[in-house]
């Protein structure tokens, strides 16, 4: 329960529209509730509560939020939500043709405002579930075979040839939880709090902050729950001292390696958050801009919202256009000390 809450709480901040109609938000001291994707300023996250709809959260008291209008949705939304219902309850795969058919919408239409809303086209949409499909099965330990044909892969090879991308590993791998995964890490005493790092044998896989040390471990221990997890200080120095040196307000250039699993998208748009000087911020249309794609902000802010390596991929140095901080994994307070830091400093 903890979980679902908590990617509740990371898709808010994230301001992500798929998840538009699925839930709502309501924050306590302000009585008001909105839909995921809503513009306004972000709550704390210990002033929100959430709710399966509009009526649930109306029944508990709040009242819609005149900026977002959760009650409503636009005729485009609906398309983009029929598509989705269309494609979640669908045993097959589903062409852009027939799906064009099913909502009432051209398919060049339908495939603009499905990348506009969502930042997948129908097809992207439907892999990233058949590969979920297959992540399931595999928790419940089917073998790959059983759990590629029920998700409806034609091939073992189709699924393979995605799997690094999407697992982040081969589905046998996958299968047993990440079994023969060395991951080291240390955890250190920061002005943000307590800071894990975390590396394979390949480079930095995790950089998290939290209030405390038990917590931290036992969400890596969870993310990673069959590796092999080494605490050790002395060995994660070459990684923690730079990204120290860097939050104490050493002018540090942090050029570690990486061991992350990402996208081709999430990729190009962390690739640029390096390149934002330190001092600086970018907001998140002209880091869209910056990566060639003008309309993909909300795909840009949620990749931003799922960096795994905070600060050595600056992702606290995006803001919105009009200089609102917003969202930050790791709480807007800590976004707000980063950038006060970095500015003085600089």
């Amino acid at each position: 329960m903890q979980t679902e809450l908590q990617n509740k709480w990371q898709q808010v901040l994230a301001r992500d529209a798929r998840q538009d109609g699925r839930f709502v938000f309501a924050v306590r001291t302000t009585g008001v509730f909105c839909r995921p994707s809503c513009p306004s300023r972000r709550p704390r996250r210990d002033s929100v509560e959430f709710f399966a709809g509009p009526r649930e959260a109306e029944r508990a008291g709040y009242r819609a939020c005149l900026r977002c209008k959760p009650t409503q949705i636009s005729e485009q939304a609906q398309y983009v939500l029929r598509a989705r219902q269309v494609l979640d309850n669908a045993e097959g795969i589903v062409t852009l043709a027939q799906l064009s058919k099913k909502v009432g919408l051209s398919p060049f239409h339908l495939q603009r405002l499905s990348k506009r809303a969502t930042g997948l086209s129908p097809r992207e949409y439907q892999s990233a579930r058949r590969m979920q499909h297959v992540k399931n099965g595999l928790r419940k330990g089917e073998d790959v075979t059983t759990a590629l044909y029920d998700a409806g892969f034609g091939s073992p090879s189709r699924l393979y040839e995605n799997s690094n991308q999407q697992l982040g590993m081969t589905p046998g791998a996958y299968r047993r939880g990440g079994a023969g995964t060395t991951i080291t890490f240390a955890i250190a005493p920061t002005p943000l709090g307590r800071m894990l790092v975390a590396a394979t044998e390949r480079g930095l896989c995790a950089v998290r902050f939290g209030d405390s040390a038990v917590g931290l471990e036992r969400d890596l221990q969870e993310e990673f729950h069959a590796a092999d997890l080494h605490h050790d200080d002395a060995a994660m120095g070459r990684y923690v001292e730079p990204l120290l040196a860097s939050l104490n307000g050493g002018n540090t250039i942090i050029d570690l390696p990486l061991d992350v699993r990402a996208t081709a998208f999430q990729k190009k748009v962390w690739e640029t958050l390096c390149e934002i000087p330190r001092g600086e911020t970018r907001s998140y249309s002209e880091v869209a801009s910056e990566i060639g794609d003008p309309r993909a902000v909300r795909a840009v802010a949620r990749a931003c919202a799922s960096n795994p390596v905070a600060i050595a991929v600056p992702c606290h140095r995006v803001v919105r256009r009009d200089g609102d901080l917003a969202g930050y994994r790791w709480g807007v307070e800590r976004k707000k000390k980063l950038l006060a830091g970095e500015q003085h400093n600089s």
